[in-house]
């Protein structure tokens, strides 16, 4: 068999994701005779077909999907490899760290950094914040060598170390009718209209925000605004859909205005707590957790040292994270015009 080119697996992940030639040579800026015509070379290189093509259709077959699924990793990996190479010519002595802007974690990332910073062991810091496409897609690009983000995310080709789990809370306007509850349990909540995140989501990432998912871990979580139950367990809330927001202020901004509830990490209420909110703990909510990210192929020394000083650091973190959470949920209920957090 002969060796497949990248440019051969780009053709052909453009066409299976299209499943139209003329709209994927459109993408690919080609003409479309010459997009076919490297398809059917790809099928004769490997042996098989990977697209029955019909008059009015394009279709996988069982071996093109693999394919697929498969090529979009090796093209990914090459690209990540060759960025990669790049960065550590321009920049040999560096570690390049991913954050998501407004993620809550920022008072964590800048003990990590000046941890780091003492440690003669370790090359500098480069904090890349709110990369393009978010912190995962910059470690698949291969534009960070590292990220620190809050699950759920798609895990596929990453290794993960948790760095600190906390409790999540419920926000609430001042005047809800359980704005003054010492805690909650999400069938408190049912019926009450949750913030839907724009673009495309995934069903883990829609059911954690909806408070919907069982697991203890974010991100093993069933379908979002579903009602379930657990084998033994109570009955998870119906969660209605309510209004699209695209970030963390305006997740806040639609409850102050009583158009949502939502569930929201200790800290991340912490750091935005402002007039017109209350929050209140949820018994049998799963955890918000703050997770360091890396490829698994990685081998390097640097990253594994970085990764135990932020653990490390973390572990005290974590403790404060505790601390502040066994603060009486109403200490502040007779103060509706400030925000609450427990």
């Amino acid at each position: 068999m002969d060796d497949i080119e990248v440019r051969e697996l780009r053709y052909f992940i453009t066409v299976a994701e299209e499943l139209n030639f003329t709209r994927a040579a459109e993408r690919l800026g080609m003409a479309q005779p010459p997009l076919s015509t490297a398809i059917s070379r790809l099928e004769r290189k490997l042996g098989m077909t990977l697209l029955e093509r019909t008059s009015r259709r394009v279709a996988l077959t069982p071996a093109g999907a693999t394919l697929l699924e498969q090529g979009r990793i090796a093209v990914e990996g090459v690209g990540a490899a060759i960025e990669r190479t790049r960065r550590t010519a321009a920049q040999p002595a560096r570690l390049t760290v991913a954050v998501k802007a407004g993620g809550g974690s920022t008072g964590l990332i800048r003990k990590i950094a000046d941890r780091c910073a003492q440690d003669a062991q370790l090359p500098g810091l480069h904090i890349l914040l709110g990369p393009p496409g978010g912190a995962v897609a910059a470690l698949r690009s291969g534009a960070a060598d590292v990220a620190i983000l809050r699950p759920p995310f798609g895990r596929r080709g990453l290794d993960t170390e948790v760095l600190l789990t906390e409790p999540r809370v419920a926000v609430l306007p001042p005047d809800h009718r359980l704005a003054r509850r010492r805690t909650l349990c999400r069938a408190d909540l049912a019926g009450e209209p949750m913030p839907r995140w724009a673009g495309p989501v995934d069903a883990a990432t829609a059911a954690y925000w909806a408070g919907t998912d069982t697991a203890p871990i974010p991100g093993a979580a069933v379908p979002p605004r579903a009602s379930t139950a657990a084998p033994g367990g109570p009955r998870v809330a119906v969660m209605p859909a309510g209004p699209e927001v695209s970030d963390m202020n305006q997740l806040l901004d639609v409850v102050a205005l009583g158009q949502a509830v939502a569930f929201v990490p200790l800290s991340v209420g912490r750091r935005h707590s402002h007039g017109g909110l209350v929050f209140v703990p949820v018994t049998d909510l799963s955890p918000g957790q703050v997770v360091a990210a890396w490829p698994e192929s990685c081998r390097s020394l640097a990253l594994a040292r970085f990764i135990r000083l932020a653990a490390e650091v973390a572990a005290g973190a974590d403790e404060s994270v505790d601390r502040a959470a066994s603060i009486p949920a109403d200490r502040t209920a007779r103060q509706p015009d400030s925000a609450r957090v427990p």
